[in-house]
């Protein structure tokens, strides 16, 4: 099988590649590269800009793996329009193209930021959602756009994340388990802004397999799926993160907890993913500082601006690159 994926040699696209090919997957990717390649050099990479793609750069794939655009609320925020071009528009007319190139599945990166702000309630794909966000919005968005071109022939999925943590190739500080593990052993301290709200987690290694599930799914199964490997509130992970890096390190943590309103609260339902996907995560909040730490030689400084997509972004836009 041969797949495209757009967006891929960020974050998640890093971690997901190499398993790809590992599992025999030709595996081409297009990305315009604003965080580097960490990519195996099997894989071909084409630096493109995803607005100029047209029906032929589709020709030949079986499926597309959308992970392009921006991809979380400081960029969102600091740049809406281009948030609402890049994650509302993009992926609708990538696969307006691929559905006219023959490509069976079109698969979205969505999130469950989509669903803002919940009530303590547990929510499925079902569920309505409230975001009043640029990010959120724009995610949304998206996910009608593609999902509005499913047909018997074209079966779209739009896999809604969690808060996506862990190691990758392409590493990230600016995520919650990412963020407090930095904290913890650079500053012996983690700052928990509000510790009642709800966040869904997704270690990276569940993130990779929602994305093999959704590859091998049959192409009768279309549709929305939320993807997390637990639920917790921002209290409890920093619990579980000091926890752990105490145990790793030896070393005591301390905690701060602040009382910052925050309008995102929301914690899913992934039974969906389970019954018609075969999604099943295998991690915890735990394992993913684990998996940090085993790893935390390479990183070097904390707070180089390469780890922070925001700071990568305001960069380009100065460049005038965006």
């Amino acid at each position: 099988m041969k797949l495209l994926v757009v967006g891929g040699a960020g974050y998640v696209g890093s971690a997901l590649v190499p398993v790809l090919i590992e599992y025999g997957y030709v595996v081409d990717v297009i990305d315009l590269l604003w965080f580097g390649n960490e990519l195996p050099r099997e894989s071909r990479v084409i630096n493109k800009n995803l607005f100029h793609c047209g029906v032929k750069d589709f020709e030949g794939y079986d499926q597309v793996i959308f992970l392009a655009g921006l991809s979380n609320d400081p960029m969102a925020n600091f740049n809406p329009a281009v948030n609402f071009v890049s994650n509302g528009s993009l992926p609708s007319y990538l696969a307006y193209c691929a559905k006219l190139a023959g490509v069976k599945r079109f698969i979205y990166g969505s999130s469950c930021s989509v669903y803002g702000y919940t009530v303590n309630e547990l929510y499925d794909e079902e569920a309505p959602v409230t975001c009043s966000y640029p990010y959120g919005i724009s995610k949304l968005q998206g996910e009608r756009g593609v999902l509005q071109l499913q047909d018997k022939d074209f079966s779209v999925i739009a896999l809604r994340k969690g808060t996506v943590s862990g190691r990758s190739p392409r590493m990230r500080f600016d995520l919650i388990v990412n963020t407090m593990y930095k904290c913890a052993i650079k500053d012996k301290k983690i700052v928990i802004n509000n510790p009642s709200i709800w966040r869904p987690i997704l270690h990276i290694s569940d993130a990779v397999s929602a994305y093999l599930r959704a590859i091998q799914a049959d192409y009768g199964i279309s549709g929305v799926f939320n993807i997390a490997s637990d639920n917790c509130t921002v209290g409890q992970v920093g619990d579980l993160v000091k926890e752990e890096v105490e145990k790793q390190t030896g070393q005591k943590i301390s905690m701060k907890i602040k009382d910052i309103k925050d309008f995102r609260n929301y914690k899913v339902s992934y039974n969906k993913a389970k019954t018609f996907l075969g999604y099943e995560p295998q991690h915890t909040v735990s394992d993913i500082v684990t998996h940090l730490h085993q790893h935390h030689e390479e990183y070097g400084d904390f707070e180089d601006d390469n780890f922070y997509n925001i700071r990568v972004f305001k960069k380009l836009e100065l460049k005038e690159q965006i």
